[in-house]
């Protein structure tokens, strides 16, 4: 959802957290039961390799053996370690394994006997696009996390995302219903008026995530094997703890997971074998670098054609913009009787007037709360006010007008997990 409004985080005092050095196995097995409150697990992926890495200054490099005698070694290994990460779970936490097609297969297996089929919950497809030319077949372009749960009662934050570009706004705004053919058609009152379906925050976000690979410049790499992004733990993060939890990574290496938390005001604690991997971990606990994503940022969508200069004057303000509707450039993140706000902001080559008519042709059959006009210029044309229809309302173009027509108008946040 593209919104500039940040969202006020709780506070806490997080205590001392720690990097510990060591076999998770080990470690875990002498900890209290019920401390974790999301378990991330980065591990060797089968690959039956040696991974080694060095540093951008060429001075220091990072290695791990991902070599294995068999499937039922492997198995062995986790199925081991993977109890002991259950039994410190607390009965809310989340377990996120990060795997690829290599070991996807035999990971599964081993979380539904330690977990449960049942508490099976998400496997998501982490997709980014990367380059080679040496191989002959598809590319690999993709590795999946799969997501457990310890009971049925869970921690989960919902996170919302832009509809597509390519969403029509009769979809979004109206309620559908199955006529007598089962045919899908858009739900119309007694009086033949569409129905509208409230305010809309998004789309629940998927289980397909484009989320861009490091790249090999960013400013967030420190040269360590299979390192991954800042912004993919913050997610899984985001979804599946609150502040102040404990977060666990019982395969820290470069201490990825750690940074996040650390960032969205998370306890935390990683465990690693490797001394130097421990030791760099703690250089970037101590000294946090995010890279920021402009392909996360712009999307990739080729249709997108919200005016993001435009958009400008809604800062400040929560909403959803509108791709595909002239009229029409933004829905409010609040409503008026279970009924959206509809936005229209005057270009410099239209008067107020021309704006209100666009906005009001738009809006035509969509049940629209109210109708606002955001005001972005001053007009040497007199008495255009008086042409103004009476539906809709036109504001200066700072986003302080709104807020206060928001309390005058006593329009409400939607209701959650609408």
């Amino acid at each position: 959802m593209a919104s500039s409004r940040n969202l006020q985080a709780k506070t806490c005092q997080v205590p001392d957290t720690t990097v510990v050095e060591g076999d998770c196995l080990d470690i875990l097995s002498e900890q209290r039961a019920h401390f974790a409150d999301l378990v991330y697990i980065d591990p060797p992926f089968f690959t039956q390799k040696h991974h080694k890495l060095k540093t951008k200054d060429r001075s220091r490099t990072f290695s791990f053996s991902d070599l294995w005698d068999s499937h039922e070694e492997y198995a062995r290994f986790f199925f081991d370690r993977l109890q002991v990460c259950w039994q410190v779970m607390r009965p809310t936490a989340s377990l996120y394994f990060h795997c690829d097609r290599n070991a996807v297969h035999i990971v599964r297996m081993i979380l539904d006997e330690v977990f449960g089929n049942e508490n099976f919950r998400s496997e998501i497809i982490w997709t980014y696009r990367r380059w080679s030319n040496s191989r002959r077949g598809l590319l690999p372009a993709h590795q999946n996390i799969l997501c457990y749960t310890k009971s049925s009662d869970f921690t989960f934050n919902t996170i919302y995302t832009e509809y597509s570009p390519s969403t029509n706004i009769d979809q979004i705004l109206q309620q559908r219903e199955r006529d007598a053919d089962g045919k899908s058609v858009y739900k119309r009152d007694s009086h033949g008026q569409p129905i509208a379906n409230g305010s809309k925050r998004g789309v629940p976000l998927g289980d397909v995530w484009d989320i861009p690979y490091l790249n090999p410049k960013a400013r967030e790499r420190v040269g360590y094997p299979t390192q991954k992004p800042i912004l993919l733990l913050e997610r899984i993060i985001s979804l599946s703890s609150n502040p102040c939890d404990l977060v666990l990574d019982p395969f820290c290496g470069s201490g990825t997971t750690l940074v996040a938390a650390k960032m969205l005001g998370r306890k935390y604690m990683g465990i690693d074998t490797s001394r130097d991997a421990c030791e760099l971990a703690q250089s970037r606990l101590d000294n946090p670098i995010k890279s920021e994503s402009n392909l996360l940022q712009s999307g990739r969508e080729s249709y997108r054609n919200a005016d993001e200069e435009i958009l400008r004057f809604l800062h400040e303000i929560s909403f959803a913009p509108v791709q595909r509707n002239r009229g029409i450039d933004a829905i409010l993140d609040r409503e008026i009787d279970g009924k959206p706000i509809l936005v229209r902001i005057q270009r410099q080559s239209e008067t107020v007037y021309e704006c209100a008519t666009k906005l009001l042709k738009a809006s035509n059959g969509k049940d629209a709360g109210a109708l606002f006009v955001i005001k972005t210029h001053d007009e040497n044309t007199l008495g255009f006010f008086d042409a103004i229809p009476s539906n809709v309302t036109v504001f200066d173009s700072t986003s302080y007008s709104i807020g206060e027509a928001i309390k005058q108008l006593n329009i409400h946040e939607p209701l959650a997990g609408r």
